[in-house]
């Protein structure tokens, strides 16, 4: 099944479980206009709710940047004819719809990430980048903010994070996969998403409710703290050693024989 956007420039399928989400706005470097930044908001409530779903990959079009972040010319068009910032406009300013999705997000980063488009691998759940690519958070050089970056102290050592939030500097995609932030460095933008697709293919033959308990569990614990993350851990899994596909994992295991998950 696929399905295409024609409200926005971002192109939207799912095919054997995996949604592809691509910015498709290479001659603004995948720049979140308001139209991308609603149209990903309403993609991410039908990967949620999408049963044909399983793990989704975010990309965009090939043009040396991931994402720069926020249409910085649309903004200032729209203070200008507005008087409102550009975040006042948007349902979902800071991306938190995607954050709460609970299928497993991939992002394929073919080029740099600053500002927004770090917020797109932020909330992502694996990252793939490419080499010779840098990541920052710009936001410091264009007097905006990063509100956004708090969930990356779970991510990133402190003086790294903050070396980032406050010089506004690029790094080199390197020391995001010395601290673990970025989980493959591919050679080139084919490689990053054949990585990602990989990832993906694997994620989507295991068990659904597994999948989805472990990244609720991990959640909770950023949240919440060691020892209350533990706890909400065990009663999100309550759900899945009493499912079906507790029963038929074992059972495919020793039938030898490939498991037919049904997520319940």
């Amino acid at each position: 099944m696929t399905i295409e956007a024609s409200d926005a420039p971002v192109r939207y399928s799912i095919e054997d479980g995996i949604a592809t989400v691509c910015i498709d706005r290479p001659a603004q470097r995948n720049a979140l206009s308001l139209a991308v930044c609603e149209r990903l908001l309403e993609i991410w409530d039908d990967v949620e709710s999408n049963e044909a779903v399983r793990v989704a990959i975010i990309t965009s079009s090939d043009c040396g940047t991931f994402s720069a972040g926020m249409d910085l010319k649309e903004a200032a068009r729209v203070r200008e004819e507005t008087g409102k910032d550009m975040l006042e406009l948007l349902r979902d300013p800071f991306h938190q719809r995607m954050r709460r999705v609970s299928k497993p997000i991939i992002a394929a980063m073919t080029g740099h990430f600053t500002a927004g488009g770090m917020v797109l691998a932020t909330n992502s759940d694996l990252r793939v980048g490419m080499q010779g690519t840098r990541g920052g958070i710009s936001e410091s050089k264009v007097g905006r903010g990063s509100p956004w970056g708090v969930p990356m102290l779970w991510m990133l050592p402190q003086p790294f994070l903050l070396e980032l939030m406050f010089t506004g500097e690029m790094l080199p995609i390197e020391r995001f996969h010395q601290f673990g932030f970025v989980n493959y460095v591919e050679p080139d933008a084919d490689a990053v998403r054949s990585r990602a697709l990989e990832l993906a293919r694997t994620i989507a033959t295991n068990a659904p409710l597994t999948i989805w308990a472990a990244k609720k569990s991990v959640g909770a614990a950023m949240d919440l703290g060691c020892e209350e993350g533990m706890e909400a851990a065990k009663r999100f899994h309550e759900r899945v050693y009493s499912s079906a596909d507790a029963i038929e994992g074992p059972r495919a295991f020793a039938e030898k024989r490939a498991p037919r998950w049904i997520g319940a």
